[in-house]
């Protein structure tokens, strides 16, 4: 779970900040010209719709008002939105400006205790109950949602209520309860299926662990099924469920992720040597499985390792064709998940470098991870997407042991963001990830996100030089044979494709660039247009167009692509003196056939 940002705008702020950070386990955010925080910004309207939209809890330690004209523009479902609350400087007044049922409220009466302020609730069944009917206490969770509107208003009209069952998740309500049925509002607290009325709010605990087991390539639908029937039999709710469990070896099994998504719970895989323990709990152990996978059970030991020693098994273990289901039940609601996650390893393509032009996919990615691995320049250009994540700098040079980092990190079941610039699968991470992967298979769920990749942004800065054929040639001989790379240019001379350069120069290649000229120059005319782009998306960018025989190999260097047009690519100079490059595609043959 990330940290809730402490959003400061001025330096007089920061005391107040610094003293919450450790109260709220928090991460300050101030602006550039201030310093003094976990993370800087640039612009406070565009930093606080960035976090509203990642979903990010926001403490503004700021006026309101800022608060509701930056973020107001960005609401869309108060289901979804995250809390927002407005704290004065000198921490006299808290208010939930957003969120007060999905943990805007809770977090003001903290922040309150912490600064010895005033929470200003505004919420009516707060006000009157001390507590929202839709966000009990954690571990519970409303079952019927739709009909809370109407439960509430007739509890704030004076009906009484009547309290079924475990009272836990209403620990500081002020309710006017009764023991006795009669007619009002009834709030029922069970693990059992229960639809719920106008006048009966039904509250689940999550209590419940379901514990999975399968063959290799077991179908999804088969084991979401088979789970949803073992719950039906014994008139088991869903929602209290808190979790399917399984073991590590099944860590990439779809069935059992598809199980999870279905119920909306997360998955958690345990080791042999953590099931092996659960073995005298069993209650139908099989020589077969230990045989097989080295624990006499897979789907009641995972679900007991997860729910505790103190739990039951609730279900024994039932059967379809090629899966397993069990469910335990816990005493008290799970809040800590034992197990571990299945890693996530994103290779993330950022682009050139320019925040622009970074995808939303990318810089979801990059907030939702727990760690960043990759060269130190490629973090410096997404800092600005930094919180609390765990960064993990290579050198130029250590592509495969930063790689080997990521996966060794995945494997530890976190979330982790490779880091690449441009596109993560042209010259970039990918394919060694999947080339390393195949060497040492692992469990992970591996994401490629694409980026902007260099000749793209180049050509777009030049024109349309990419508008016909091209290819794209790395000049570095590092892994690949130079006859290798020299036969390639060659090819792409005489097919006349528009050829982009990566890596066309580096401190210790210096002459490439000149030798792939040598090879073009037969096959090109020296009117062909040639883009040299430099620094690209970045402060220092620099794209020049330029003729074939005007090239000059010394304006290359490290941050350099230089793109080569075909015999067909053309150069337009425009009034505003900029020149562009373009390859037409043929529209003038047929505008010349056209009648």
């Amino acid at each position: 779970m990330t940290k809730p940002v402490l959003f400061v705008l001025g330096a007089s702020a920061l005391p107040l900040a610094h003293r919450l950070r450790a109260g709220l386990d928090g991460e300050v955010h101030v602006p550039k010209c201030v310093g003094g925080g976990d993370v800087t910004y640039d612009k406070a309207t565009t930093h606080l719709a960035q976090l509203f939209k990642a979903g990010r809890t926001i403490i503004g330690l700021c006026a309101a008002g800022i608060l509701i004209r930056s973020l107001a523009p960005h609401l869309k479902d108060k289901q979804s939105e995250p809390a927002v609350v407005a704290l004065a400087e000198d921490g006299t007044a808290v208010v939930p400006l957003l969120g007060g049922h999905h943990g805007a409220n809770t977090l003001a009466r903290r922040i309150a205790q912490l600064t010895g302020g005033q929470a200003a609730l505004t919420t009516a069944s707060e006000v009157r109950f001390g507590m929202a009917l839709d966000e009990p206490t954690d571990g519970f969770v409303l079952g019927n949602p739709e009909h809370m509107k109407a439960a509430t208003a007739a509890m704030l009209n004076g009906a009484s209520v009547t309290l079924a069952g475990d009272p836990s998740p209403f620990p500081q309500a002020h309710l006017p309860t009764s023991q006795a049925s009669f007619e009002g509002v009834t709030l029922q607290v069970t693990e059992t299926r229960a639809t719920g009325s106008e006048s009966v709010l039904v509250y689940h605990p999550r209590n419940l662990v379901m514990g999975l087991g399968c063959e290799r390539g077991a179908s999804p639908g088969e084991m979401i099924e088979l789970a949803t029937s073992v719950l039906q039999k014994h008139n088991l709710s869903p929602r209290s469920l808190a979790a399917v469990a399984s073991i590590e070896l099944k860590a990439d099994e779809p069935a059992i992720h598809a199980v999870a998504a279905h119920f909306s719970v997360p998955a958690r895989f345990f080791a042999k040597t953590e099931l092996v323990n659960e073995a005298s709990r069993l209650a139908t152990p099989s020589e077969i499985v230990a045989r097989e996978v080295g624990v006499p059970g897979v789907a009641e030991a995972a679900a007991l390792a997860l729910a505790g020693p103190q739990s039951t098994l609730l279900v024994p273990k039932a059967l379809s064709k090629r899966a397993t289901c069990a469910i335990v039940r816990s005493p008290q609601p799970i809040l800590t998940l034992a197990g571990q996650p299945r890693g996530i390893l994103h290779i993330v393509g950022i682009g050139p470098g320019s925040a622009a032009w970074r995808s939303p996919a990318a810089s979801a990615a990059l907030i939702e991870s727990e760690d960043w691995v990759g060269y130190s320049l490629y973090l410096d250009l997404v800092s600005d997407l930094r919180s609390s994540q765990q960064e993990h700098r290579f050198p130029l040079g250590a592509e495969e042991d930063r790689v080997k980092h990521a996966i060794s990190l995945a494997q530890d079941g976190r979330e982790v963001a490779l880091v690449c610039s441009g596109d993560a699968g042209i010259y970039a991470m990918a394919a060694l990830v999947f080339e390393l992967l195949e060497l040492s298979p692992a469990t992970i769920s591996v994401n490629v996100i694409p980026g902007i990749s260099a000749f793209q942004a180049a050509a777009a800065r030049a024109g349309a030089i990419i508008g016909h054929d091209f290819c794209c040639i790395s000049l570095s001989d590092l892994l690949t044979p130079w006859e290798t790379i020299e036969s390639r240019i060659q090819a792409a001379a005489i097919g006349d494709f528009v050829t982009a350069f990566y890596n066309p120069r580096s401190l210790k290649r210096r002459d490439q660039i000149e030798r792939a000229f040598t090879l073009l120059k037969p096959h090109r005319p020296p009117s062909t247009p040639v883009v040299i782009a430099t620094s690209l998306g970045r402060p220092d960018e620099r794209v020049r167009v330029l003729r074939f025989d005007a090239f000059d190999a010394n304006d290359v260097d490290m941050l350099t692509l230089v793109m080569v047009g075909s015999s067909q690519t053309r150069a337009i100079s425009r009034g505003d003196g900029q020149t562009y490059a373009y390859t037409p595609r043929g529209y003038a043959r047929k505008r010349d056939n056209e009648p």
